[in-house]
């Protein structure tokens, strides 16, 4: 029975899918103006973890992830890079796809664009006008009105009388109420507009999402997702502007992850404290980026360091060498102690810290197994093949991990290592110790660790 920390709710909720057999998910997107960094890549895969656990499951996925490709922000670094906003969003989704494609994330079932939804957002916006939920101010935008909608806060828990309290209105505003957010934004000098009913313009960034999400997955869907920053206030006003809309229930799950930290401060290209993804993916090899996701529950802070990644690297090479001279393409029949309790780890609100505990019980088991040839070896090893795949891990060749062939910075040096493992091979032969011990302390200089035994020497990257 799958679990699932519900935000609306505050607590973890059995999941029940409105359809039987079928779920249908949102998570909003990037903002395409730059590249991604390591609080994008979380969202990423902590939902691409989500969705690979609701079809091990046998359920019918519908994933959708937005793309932002209009908003302040892109139009301001157009502008600043003399360039068009289609050819800045372009490229930036297709560095997007590289990131996610270098990460594993597998590509979701629908991504939608804002720029390619306007009719959907035309049409919701003059739906709510239609209803008294929306108006137009004399400067032609038009507002959603806050206060006509029940409940609203439901979401974060904020009551309207506290926000009221903590706002103001900037004298070039004529919204009727402080607390009144932008649908449609009139037309500015120099800035990309569409044709709309009330005039030229463009789209809020709020009511994007509430249109895209409704037109892939109707006006009530199973799972909403995102970042826990989305929480205040744009998926409270998703909700307000599509249950106003509708008039049906919008989500019934919410799932916020929790922040990427540096330095106990939130990771973001406001504080300028981000590392982007190709800086990662330079130093370290697409899982050990992973590993360290997902070795932290989606809910915790992820607290960036050298030093977590690195131990993240570590844990992860322990499990290459458990599958290292191993048959990894063995067809066996996995032992299903160890599978009903990954099963019950992520059937737990996802807890894939738990998960990955039972991975390394694999591994120890299996370096049991190798070392008192009980038979189990086989099994053992397609079983943690098979776990480890269901969080996109352990899918490289060990040997291949080890050496760090897989890592994107690497600068192809393997036939140089190779040499250098060869001579010290022939050095030791003939008993050259000093040339030996000359030619380690190379390798280990180039970051190469080397492990001797009865069958040769072989070699990975530190």
């Amino acid at each position: 029975m799958l679990k699932l920390f519900n935000t609306q709710s505050r607590r973890k909720e059995e999941f029940v899918p409105i359809e039987p057999g079928k779920v249908r998910m949102y998570v909003c997107g990037m903002t395409v103006y730059d590249l991604c960094h390591l609080g994008h890549a979380r969202v990423l895969v902590v939902f691409d973890v989500i969705v690979r656990h609701l079809r091990n499951l046998g359920y019918e996925v519908t994933y959708v992830r937005n793309v932002t490709d209009i908003d302040d922000k892109i139009i301001r670094r157009a502008q600043e890079n003399g360039e068009t906003i289609q050819s800045l969003t372009d490229r930036f989704i297709t560095a997007m796809h590289e990131d996610a494609d270098a990460l594993g994330v597998l590509r979701p079932d629908f991504e939608p664009r804002a720029t390619e939804s306007m009719d959907d957002i035309l049409s919701m916006i003059g739906v709510l006008l239609e209803k008294g939920y929306a108006y137009q101010g004399k400067n032609g935008d038009i507002y959603y009105s806050v206060s006509h909608f029940e409940n609203y806060g439901r979401l974060s828990g904020k009551k309207l009388e506290d926000l009221r309290a903590g706002a103001r209105v900037d004298v070039d505003e004529d919204k009727r109420d402080s607390l009144d957010f932008v649908l449609w934004k009139a037309a500015k000098p120099d800035e990309p507009s569409w044709p709309s009913p009330w005039g030229e313009g463009r789209p809020g960034w709020h009511i994007e999402c509430s249109a895209m999400a409704t037109e892939c997955l109707g006006a009530h869907f199973d799972i909403h997702g995102g970042g826990m920053d989305l929480q205040f206030p744009h998926h409270e006003n998703e909700i307000a502007q599509s249950e106003a809309a509708t008039g049906e229930h919008f989500v019934n799950y919410w799932i916020h992850n929790g922040f990427v930290q540096v330095d106990e401060e939130k990771m973001s290209k406001s504080l300028g404290n981000f590392f982007t993804v190709r800086e990662i993916l330079s130093v370290y090899q697409p899982e050990e980026v992973r590993y360290f996701i997902l070795a932290s529950h989606y809910r915790s802070p992820l607290n960036y360091s050298d030093d977590n990644l690195d131990k993240a690297r570590g844990a992860l090479q322990r499990l290459y060498t458990a599958l290292r001279d191993t048959d990894t393409d063995l067809q066996a029949e996995p032992i299903a102690d160890y599978v009903e309790r990954f099963g019950a780890a992520m059937n737990d609100d996802f807890n894939t810290p738990e998960a990955l505990a039972v991975l390394f019980e694999l591994a120890r088991a299996i370096n049991r197994s190798r070392d008192s040839g009980d038979g189990q070896l086989d099994t053992l090893v397609a079983t943690l093949r098979l776990l480890g795949g269901r969080l996109g891990l352990l899918q490289s060749d060990p040997e291949a991990y080890l050496r760090g062939d897989t890592a994107q910075g690497e600068a192809g040096d393997d036939a140089l290592i190779d040499d250098l493992v060869a001579q010290r091979q022939a050095a030791r032969e003939r008993r050259d110790w000093a040339e030996a011990d000359r030619l380690r302390e190379k390798l280990t200089e180039m970051g190469i660790e080397l492990e001797d035994s009865a069958e040769g020497t072989r070699w990975r990257r530190a």
